[in-house]
């Protein structure tokens, strides 16, 4: 199956996800297939970002508004774009960038 999954983060409770959300449903992906966390981005140990890495499989498509929503630390984010496209066979989808990878 091709599903097609997003990916929100907001740093804090307090900061709203509005322009995220529009983002993806904008670009079609299914409302059940986003996955939020509200926590900084400064390493990939988030429940939901977990939750997701378990449910991308091969042929999937993970969207996101902007690389900075993924992560902030560079290393670890070209580690986990690593993750997603070569180990998983997965595309990925910036949204601002316009980049498919």
């Amino acid at each position: 199956m091709n599903n097609i999954y997003g990916y929100i983060r907001v740093s804090t409770i307090s900061q709203r996800e509005d322009r995220q959300w529009a983002a993806m449903e904008e670009f079609g992906v299914p409302r059940e297939n986003v996955f939020v966390d509200k926590q900084s981005g400064k390493d990939f140990d988030r429940p939901a970002y977990n939750e997701l890495m378990a449910r991308l499989s091969e042929s999937d498509t993970l969207v996101v508004k902007s690389l900075d929503r993924l992560g902030r630390s560079y290393d670890e984010m070209i580690q986990q774009l690593d993750i997603i496209t070569r180990e998983k066979g997965a595309a990925i989808v910036v949204i601002d960038a316009c980049v498919i990878i």
